[in-house]
């Protein structure tokens, strides 16, 4: 039986969509940069990324964590017993 690598709580879920985000923000940003000219350049641009880091960080302050670290989660021998 395969084990969770982490919780399936909305807190965490949340916090692992943060990479992929910022990441495609990135991506975003400087294809508009070459597409669009000197008016979307990145140097003018970079605050979405804050934008974007702060909505993600706003969402994950307002999830619940209910259930956070019971799903497939085992607790050492002689521990929590």
């Amino acid at each position: 039986m395969a084990e969770q690598i982490r919780c399936a709580c909305t807190r965490c879920t949340i916090h692992g969509i943060k990479g992929p985000a910022m990441l495609i923000t990135v991506g975003v940003l400087f294809l508009l940069s070459q597409w669009r000219g000197e008016f979307y350049a990145f140097r003018y641009t970079w605050p979405v990324l804050l934008i974007v880091l702060g909505l993600i960080k706003l969402a994950e302050s307002f999830s619940s964590a209910e259930g956070h670290g019971s799903s497939g989660a085992q607790t050492p021998q002689g521990q929590g017993q």
